[in-house]
């Protein structure tokens, strides 16, 4: 019934722990949290997320966003925290991409807002590489509600 992912991300301020360097993606600037933490907040719902996909044929690119967070842990590290009833294919660092360009002030943060109505892949932000990428838990129906929710995928969806 969900997915939850964190996106580790290490810039300026942060310790770069030689340890981490296979989970954390190093990013060369300063990023500000605040901001980027409203550009994430003000993506949730339920919505069209073509311009954060990579369109697969007969799949659909509608899903609910249900959280989206970012936070720095104790050592400055920031981490997106990001889940969905479901996610089509790059959405999660297509995600992170255009908010840390939020963060380093290379878009204007209702600028997401925009790129998600328009519906189309751009270039106004880069994908993050999947360095940095964690599925940390999936959300299953009781059993009793397993065969419900298999037709409810499947199911086409509109906004």
């Amino acid at each position: 019934i969900f997915r939850r992912y964190e996106y580790r991300v290490a810039d300026a301020r942060a310790e770069r722990n030689p340890l981490l360097r296979g989970h954390t993606l190093w990013y060369p600037a300063e990023l500000d949290v605040k901001r980027m933490e409203r550009a994430a907040h003000e993506l949730l719902g339920l919505h069209d997320w073509a311009a954060y996909c990579r369109p697969r044929e007969g799949a659909t690119t509608i899903r609910e966003l249900q959280a989206f967070t970012w936070g720095r842990d104790s050592t400055g590290v920031l981490i997106a925290r990001v889940q969905a009833d479901a996610f089509c294919h790059s959405m999660v660092r297509a995600l992170v991409g255009a908010t840390v360009s939020v963060g380093e002030r290379k878009l204007a943060a209702d600028r997401l807002l925009g790129i998600r109505a328009a519906a189309a892949r751009t270039s106004e932000f880069k994908v993050m590489p999947a360095k940095g990428l964690t599925l940390v838990e999936v959300g299953y129906p009781d059993d009793a509600e397993v065969a419900a929710r298999a037709e409810q995928t499947r199911a086409r969806r509109s906004v």
